[in-house]
């Protein structure tokens, strides 16, 4: 079994990045996302909320990873689905100005608010780096109270975890 170099795994340890995304390619280093079976030499997680998805966190991910991106597999997890994620014109605003075909994932509700369909505007995001292969994103948090906490839904403050690594 491959080992690392102790230092530089205290090291990593001792100061944690503070981030929306993360990628390693040190053995036993596991990263967490609070919020896929695959064979590779990078593996990355990022938490791609509406303003981190709309700033630009899976293209910056997919881009640390330098790995070709067709040779990517993205899993999308747990997250509030589109009949649940209602917004405003600034949310749609923002996707817009990167990317007027978002529009598209959008759909206008009531009294000016929209509902958004963030695993699809994930997927496109996706899709315009060249990873072919994406899964996941049917689970809605907001709509399954028995398996799900939603803030958005309970209003309290609790969070999901996701993780993922690299075997030694």
């Amino acid at each position: 079994m491959a080992t690392v170099d102790a230092g530089t795994v205290e090291a990593f340890r001792a100061l944690p990045p503070l981030a929306d995304a993360a990628v390693t390619r040190l053995p036993d280093v596991a990263l967490a996302v609070r919020v896929a079976d695959c064979e590779g030499s990078v593996v990355g997680a990022a938490h791609a909320g509406w303003r981190g998805l709309a700033a630009g966190v899976l293209e910056a991910t997919v881009d640390a990873m330098a790995a070709p991106p067709r040779t990517l597999v993205a899993w999308l997890g747990p997250g509030i689905g589109p009949r649940a994620f209602e917004v405003g014109d600034d949310v749609r605003d923002a996707f817009l100005a990167r990317d007027r075909a978002a529009a598209a994932h959008f759909r206008a509700h009531r009294h000016g608010r929209w509902l958004a369909d963030l695993p699809a505007l994930a997927r496109q995001r996706l899709a315009t780096l060249g990873v072919a292969e994406v899964l996941g994103g049917e689970l809605c948090t907001h709509s399954d109270p028995a398996r799900f906490h939603s803030w958005r839904r309970d209003r309290t403050a609790a969070r999901l975890g996701a993780f993922v690594w690299l075997a030694a």
